[in-house]
């Protein structure tokens, strides 16, 4: 008995966990949502039109510009996959250094970029 009471609540203490990771997650993130728009009922939209003009299938998902977007029939949302630099707080030692090509972030000494500062 005991033991199954102590399993229920590590379990429901891993999902409080794992909501709060999510919230935190959100908080971060810099997202938008672009409402699916239909113009002529006889002819509905096939999926979500991105910046550039290219169609996306609804339940598709895809990355650009660092931004991980998706395509549902209420419309396509995106959220930047880096970190907003006024958010994150850094050590006055460090930087932040952004490789947009392979949407990475990491934070590194100012005096020596070859070694990442610890963010304890």
């Amino acid at each position: 008995m005991f033991i199954d009471v102590c399993y229920l609540f590590l379990q429901a203490s891993l999902h409080v966990f794992v909501c709060l990771l999510g919230l935190v997650v959100l908080c971060h993130s810099n997202c938008f949502f672009e409402g699916l728009v239909i113009k002529d009922l006889k002819n509905p939209p096939k999926g979500c039109v991105d910046k550039d003009g290219k169609l996306h299938d609804f339940g598709s998902n895809w990355v650009r510009d660092c931004n991980e977007c998706s395509c549902t029939m209420e419309g396509m949302s995106c959220c930047n996959m880096m970190p907003d630099p006024d958010i994150v707080d850094i050590p006055g030692e460090c930087e932040l250094v952004v490789n947009k090509e392979a949407c990475s972030v990491k934070v590194v000494q100012k005096s020596d970029n070859t070694k990442e500062c610890n963010m304890i």
